[in-house]
């Protein structure tokens, strides 16, 4: 028997305590109040007790039973009270429906047709209790503490056009007070059936006007979730207008991104969206990025009802904006956007600039390297007039794009020192991870940056630790240079060491940073190594981690003799390097530059034996021409594909050996030659050439492009003997063995002779495995190639015997 018949039937007994009467009273009214309904079944289950007074009846209800076991639980029952008493009715399901934050028992008003589509709407049972991926779903937010905190929506403020396609989140509705709230809700509930959707949208609206402290208590009253249940209802009722109406005062009642009935009003949006104007449509666009939940069905729409040819300013802004926060631009609208932003180009507000390149950078759009190249000029032009925001957006751009805008970066070298001080860790982290990205290594940023840095440390997220210390790693930037800053930002690492758990990638950025720059926390190496790491890491099948992970591990290997910890096992070793060499096979061994040196050493040396192409260090995912040279200097075979090696006769004698090596370079061999050869063993000092620098007299043939055949040997008969009757002298009587390496431009940093920083590595651990390393640097072998075939002969003659001095 409910609580107020009890009270009823002890009443006229008269047992009933004062106490009790004053609290079952207080219901009395409250439910009258809230629900007339209610109050007449409880008058009619009075009068059928007094009929029958013989006839008794258990409600069991284990809710009244229930005690507070916990100081929790008081201070929960007391909140409860609280909001009881502010008058909005939150509903308190039975413990089988808790599962299920939205589900509400049907209105009597409602026929089971309806019911039954509500409910589907309302209780699905695969619903997620986690809300999903909000819109910006790749990148997450910054730390409460950071000070940079760049407000992405600002450009919505430049022109008045964009009140009719977005929702400016900083001019909130004039707040309305709980009581015309409660109002509110209370009308809706004896209103019920008749509503109209007129009535619900305006209702909706309203409530959409509460303070942000009170929306809360709104959302969690039963009257508030029977009114969203009624505007499933009356969804196909709602004009275009009301529509976004009712979504805009759900994004200022902060309704979850996660709630069912948001999927509802998508499927509606995206059946209306070929009759809605372009302004409804990127407003609707808009509100759900408020609303924080991803709508890619409904976006699709939205790009396919595009009209571009009538775009202005700021339609196309707000659209590349969302097509920014979706991730997403297809295919067919990258050209048409292309051309109507280069129309629209000199028209761009500073801030404008900013979120156009930030919207292409998020969406992975390619555009054009003229468009990129105009839109970064029109950068330019206004930068003293941007904000470090839209600055950082641009360089973004750049480093999505590959664009080395000269201009750009050099006004960036005086920019950004500028304006390091007001600038936090995000914004820090793009700018440096763009410089690596372009190669582009300028001593006035970094080092502004390496001295804001170790300040704000405790504010890195593991993102942006890792990925600064990658940045600075592969720009080559010495600990020794700025000391404070390395440390810094592992002991930011280590303190946020939780978050690889959930980004493992992050760590093994970070630690190849640090190995790029010799350097090597074993604590951390020992956790990216340890076999749950690894687990969790391979299992980011889209990240490729295998790579990172095998040039961790063959780091370790190499640099770490003393090394005690994990190492990664041999299958996942055999397949990263399985799937490094098939990339390789197909893209740096066909390079025209690596064909045109194999093929010319090979005849040099005496045949393809003596050349094998192949990656010496797996791990450090670039190959090399290995050639062996034994103590004398002879090439030996290293080609292992051929079962047999064929080795030059010990029995030859220098001359001789003489004549086969300048008879490959083409060189006229006469007897005055011979004997200047013979007679240079005796008399002649070594040359001192290194792999590193070449016979000024061979540079001058490089530059001279009205070179002819008898110069070329002239040059080589005056300059290789020497090398050639000096070598059984200088080397060890061990086999030499040559790592010859043609290099490009994007192995060094740009217009600089700096390493980057994985090559630098290799080189480095080439030389710890026992090789010499020979470069055919790209300034010198790239202009040969045009040439003739006896310069680069030469050329190759001397870089290989040089290294042997």
């Amino acid at each position: 028997m409910s609580a107020c018949v009890i009270y009823r039937q002890l009443a006229r007994r008269g047992n009933v305590p004062q106490c009790y009467k004053d609290v079952l009273l207080a219901r009395k009214l409250h439910g009258a109040l809230c629900d007339p309904e209610a109050e007449a079944d409880e008058q009619q289950k009075e009068t059928e007790a007094a009929v029958h007074p013989g006839v008794y009846r258990l409600h069991y209800n284990p809710t009244l039973y229930r005690r507070p076991k916990k100081e929790s639980d008081a201070a929960a029952i007391k909140a409860k009270i609280d909001e009881d008493a502010q008058g909005f009715i939150v509903a308190t399901p039975s413990f089988r429906q808790q599962s299920n934050h939205y589900s509400v028992s049907s209105s009597r008003r409602l026929s089971s047709t309806k019911n039954k589509l509500l409910d589907l709407a309302f209780n699905k049972a695969s619903e997620d209790r986690t809300p999903p991926r909000s819109f910006d779903n790749r990148e997450a937010q910054p730390s409460e503490d950071d000070p940079y905190k760049p407000d992405p929506r600002a450009f919505q403020r430049c022109r008045p056009e964009y009140a009719s396609t977005t929702l400016d989140l900083s001019q909130r509705p004039p707040a309305i007070r709980s009581e015309r709230a409660l109002q509110l809700l209370h009308q809706a509930s004896v209103l019920k059936g008749s509503l109209k959707a007129a009535d619900v949208a305006e209702f909706l609206r309203e409530l959409g006007h509460l303070q942000p402290e009170q929306t809360s208590l709104a959302r969690s009253d039963t009257r508030f979730i029977m009114l969203l249940r009624y505007s499933v209802e009356n969804l196909r009722q709602f004009s275009h207008a009301q529509l976004l109406q009712v979504l805009e005062s759900f994004v200022w009642l902060d309704l979850s991104p996660a709630h069912s009935i948001l999927g509802q009003f998508e499927s509606e949006l995206i059946q209306r969206a070929p009759q809605m104007s372009l302004p409804q449509l990127l407003l609707a666009a808009d509100l759900w990025r408020c609303l924080k939940k991803p709508v890619p069905q409904f976006l699709q729409q939205l790009y396919d009802s595009v009209e571009l040819q009538h775009m202005g300013v700021a339609e196309l802004v707000q659209l590349v904006y969302i097509m920014g926060e979706g991730r997403h631009c297809p295919k067919d609208l990258v050209g048409r956007i292309e051309t109507i932003l280069l129309r629209h180009l000199d028209k761009l507000e500073p801030e404008e600039v900013g979120t156009v390149c930030l919207g292409l950078f998020k969406s992975q759009t390619s555009l054009s390297e003229r468009a990129v190249a105009c839109l970064v000029d029109k950068a330019h032009s206004v930068v003293g007039e941007m904000t470090d925001f839209a600055m950082v957006n641009v360089m973004k751009l750049l480093r999505f794009s590959h664009l080395d805008h000269k201009v750009w970066l050099e006004v960036m070298a005086q920019e950004v020192p500028r304006r390091v001080p007001g600038m936090g860790v995000m914004g820090l982290m793009h700018v440096t991870l763009a410089c690596s990205a372009l190669h582009y290594r300028s001593d006035a940023i970094l080092m502004s940056v390496a001295e804001r840095l170790p300040s704000l440390a405790q504010q890195c997220r593991s993102k942006d630790s890792c990925k600064l210390l990658w940045s600075f790693g592969t720009l080559g930037i010495p600990p020794s240079q700025c000391p404070d800053l390395y440390s810094s930002l592992v002991a930011a690492m280590r303190q946020r060491k939780a978050e690889f758990e959930h980004y493992p990638e992050h760590l093994l950025t970070g630690l190849l940073g640090l190995a790029f720059v010799e350097q090597f926390p074993e604590d951390l190496l020992a956790l990216a190594l340890s076999p749950e790491f690894v687990s969790r890491a391979l299992k980011k099948t889209q990240l490729e981690l295998s790579k990172d992970l095998f040039t961790l591990d063959g780091t370790v290997g190499l640099e770490l003799p003393h090394w005690t910890g994990p190492r990664l096992a041999v299958r996942p070793r055999e397949e990263a390097a399985k799937m490094l060499w098939r990339y390789a096979q197909t893209d740096i061994c066909q390079k025209p530059e690596v064909l045109e040196a194999e093929r010319l050493l090979q005849d040099l040396l005496g045949g393809r034996q003596f050349v094998c192409k192949r990656m010496i260090l797996p791990h450090t995912r670039s190959i090399d021409l290995l050639v062996h040279l034994d103590p004398t200097g002879i090439p030996l075979p290293v080609n292992v594909s051929l079962e047999t090696a064929i080795i030059p006769e010990k029995s030859l004698s220098t001359s001789h050996a003489h004549k086969k090596l300048l008879a490959m370079v083409g060189v006229r061999l006469t007897e005055d030659l011979l004997t200047q050869m013979v007679s240079s063993e005796k008399d002649m000092e070594p040359s001192g050439l290194s792999h590193q620098s070449s016979p000024p007299a061979l540079l001058r043939l490089e530059a001279d492009e009205g070179v002819n055949q008898m110069r070329v040997e002239s040059e080589l008969a005056t300059t290789r003997p020497r090398m050639l009757t000096d070598t059984p002298t200088k080397l060890n009587k061990t086999l030499v063995k040559l790592a010859i390496q043609v290099s490009n431009r994007n192995h060094y940093c740009y217009q600089s002779e700096q390493l980057m920083g994985l090559h630098a590595l290799k080189r480095r651990q080439l030389q710890l495995a026992g090789y010499r390393v020979v470069e055919l640097n790209h300034w010198e072998w790239f202009p040969l190639l045009r040439k003739r075939q006896a310069e680069k002969l030469a050329y190759l003659h001397c870089k290989i015997y040089g290294s042997t001095d």
